[in-house]
């Protein structure tokens, strides 16, 4: 009799397990779609936002020193830039590609400035136009040796410093830019931009 008894507490407990493993497998996410450009911070880490907010104020500080207005007058025509290497110099992993993006479009918006691709992409492209010049028609075919070169090549780093103690963590990001005059190597502007961002975790350990 209590060997039935057991038996039936042992299934009724298999029972159990198995359609809760059942739901569990079954249970689907919950999506929500948002704006691309709405602010939202969920570990606190380096984001999307950030890349964008700093990239605007970087070229919001770029343009209003007198360094596009000298090159204007000296040279009578808009300075052309490129953007070299972002370098992560920070304790987490960060997308700087994401960040160079979002630069390169606040320059090209401006309509100040020329543009021109970087070193990867004119590998590439370099590559296309040599293939031109064997399988494309002559009238069709773009010349060699007929790039426009920057005047000025924009890069930078991103830094960071972690401070926490139990349940509170402080991180800060700095940002920094500069312009570097391509033929002479003089630097004709450096930004920075700073980020801290405070996380509250109750009874978490960092």
């Amino acid at each position: 009799m209590k060997t039935n008894w057991l038996s039936k507490i042992v299934s009724i407990a298999l029972l159990s397990i198995l359609f809760g493993g059942c739901a569990t497998s079954t249970s689907v996410a919950r999506v929500q779609r948002t704006a691309a450009d709405e602010q939202i911070d969920l570990s606190g880490r380096w984001n999307d936002t950030d890349s964008r907010l700093v990239a605007e104020q970087m070229i919001n500080d770029l343009f209003r020193k007198s360094w596009i207005d000298d090159f204007k007058q000296e040279m009578g025509k808009k300075p052309t830039l490129i953007v070299g290497r972002v370098r992560n110099k920070s304790s987490e992993h960060i997308d700087t590609e994401v960040f160079t993006k979002s630069i390169e479009a606040e320059l090209i918006n401006s309509g100040r400035i020329k543009f021109v691709a970087n070193n990867r992409e004119r590998e590439e492209i370099r590559s296309e136009r040599m293939e031109q010049q064997t399988h494309a028609s002559e009238e069709t075919a773009k010349r060699l040796a007929a790039e426009t070169g920057a005047d000025f090549m924009l890069k930078g780093s991103v830094k960071s410093i972690e401070d926490a103690i139990e349940g509170m963590k402080v991180i800060y990001y700095q940002t920094d830019m500069e312009l570097i005059n391509i033929e002479t190597n003089e630097k004709v502007w450096v930004g920075t931009k700073k980020i801290k961002k405070v996380l509250n975790r109750k009874k978490t350990k960092w």
